[in-house]
C-alpha cells in the first residue's frame, strides 16, 4: 500500500473560503481552491462532501469535483467524495440543514443514477436508518466496497441495529443531525453509543458537541471507534457575517458558530480539522498517539484506506 500524506484526515468537508462542493454553479477553479485550503490547514486526506441536492447536481460535481482532483494529481489526497444526501429522513429536525424537498427514498435505480459512471469515486454515503429504502439497500451499496454511515433520522434502536448489521460501519456526527426536543430514551443516540459496528464521527469543533458529551461518546465508544471530522461549511475562512446557504438564513457569530437563528439549526461549521483536533487536545481526553488513532487512523480505515 502506498505511503499516505502526513496531516489530518477528514472525511467530511461540505466547502470552505466561499466555494461549495453542492453549488450549481460549482467550477474546477474553485474545486482546487477549496483544496489548496484544506491542506494548507493542515489536513491532508479530505473527502469534498455533497449534501441533499436534486439528482442532476450530482451527476454534475461528482465528475467535475473527480476531474479536477485528477487533473491536478491530487488523488493521493483526495481519493473520492462522501454524499451527505439525498436518502435521509426528511423529518423536521433530523433534516438539519438539509432542504426536504430533496430528499430521496434510497433505491439502488436512484443510487445509480446519481453516481453514473462515478461509483468507484463514492467513499462513503450518509444513509438514515429509517429511510424508506430500508437495510437491503444498505447492504448493497456495502456489496460494493462503499462504507455506509446512518446519520440525520429519528430511527428506532432496531433500525440502527439493522444498519449496522446489514453492512453500515459508523454514524455521521452523532449528537447532530437530530432534533432539538426528543424522547429522553426512545433515540438514536443511545442504539449508535451500544452498537459495537459502528463508529462515531462527531464534530469537535466547541460548538457542535458540549465538552461533557464528547467525552462520555468517547468513553462508550472507545477510540478505536471514533472518527473527528470538521463538518467544514463554505463559511470556513470568512469573516463573521450573514452567508444565505442550502435555503437557510445562514449566521456567522463572532465565536465561530455558523447557524440558522429561525430554525435553530447549524449549518455546518465554520472550523477546519486542525481547529477541531486542536480543541480536542485542550480537553485532556486523549494522549498524543489516540489523536492520531481518531485523527488520521481510524477516519482512514472508515474509507478503506488503512487495514
Amino acid at each position: 500500500m502506498k505511503k499516505m500524506p502526513t496531516g489530518w484526515v477528514d472525511v467530511q468537508v461540505n466547502g470552505c473560503v466561499g466555494v461549495d462542493f453542492t453549488s450549481a454553479e460549482l467550477t474546477s477553479d474553485e474545486v482546487l481552491k477549496a483544496t489548496e485550503h484544506v491542506l494548507k490547514s493542515g489536513t491532508a486526506v479530505y473527502l469534498p462532501t455533497i449534501i441533499t441536492a436534486p439528482v442532476e447536481r450530482y451527476q454534475r460535481n461528482i465528475p467535475l469535483i473527480r476531474q479536477a482532483i485528477e487533473g491536478a494529481g491530487l488523488t493521493a489526497h483526495v481519493p473520492g467524495v462522501h454524499l451527505e444526501g439525498p436518502f435521509l429522513s426528511a423529518k423536521p429536525g433530523a433534516v438539519g440543514a438539509h432542504n426536504p424537498d430533496w430528499v430521496q427514498e434510497a433505491t439502488m435505480a436512484r443510487f445509480d443514477e446519481l453516481l453514473n459512471e462515478h461509483g468507484d469515486y463514492l467513499r462513503l454515503l450518509t444513509v438514515a436508518a429509517d429511510n424508506e429504502g430500508g437495510t437491503g439497500f444498505i447492504a448493497a451499496v456495502t456489496g460494493r466496497g462503499i462504507t455506509v454511515s446512518v446519520g440525520h433520522q429519528l430511527a428506532s434502536g432496531a433500525q440502527i441495529h439493522a444498519a449496522a448489521a446489514a453492512g453500515a460501519r459508523a454514524a455521521t456526527h452523532v449528537g447532530n443531525g437530530i432534533p432539538n426536543m426528543i424522547h429522553r430514551h426512545d433515540n438514536p443516540i443511545w442504539p449508535i453509543l451500544a452498537e459495537d459496528l459502528l463508529t462515531a464521527m462527531i464534530i469537535t469543533d466547541g460548538h457542535h458537541l458540549p465538552d461533557d458529551v464528547i467525552k462520555a461518546i468517547i468513553r462508550a465508544k472507545g477510540v478505536e471507534r471514533i472518527v473527528v471530522t470538521s463538518d467544514a461549511a463554505p463559511v470556513a475562512g470568512l469573516p463573521p457575517g450573514s452567508y444565505p446557504l442550502w435555503g437557510n438564513d445562514a449566521v456567522l457569530e463572532e465565536c465561530g458558530l455558523f447557524h440558522d437563528p429561525i430554525k435553530k439549526c447549524l449549518c455546518g461549521s465554520s472550523a477546519m480539522m486542525t481547529d477541531c483536533m486542536d480543541h480536542l487536545l485542550q480537553l485532556d481526553l486523549l494522549t498524543a498517539d489516540e489523536l492520531l488513532d481518531v485523527g488520521v487512523r481510524n477516519p482512514l480505515r472508515l474509507i478503506g484506506l488503512l487495514d
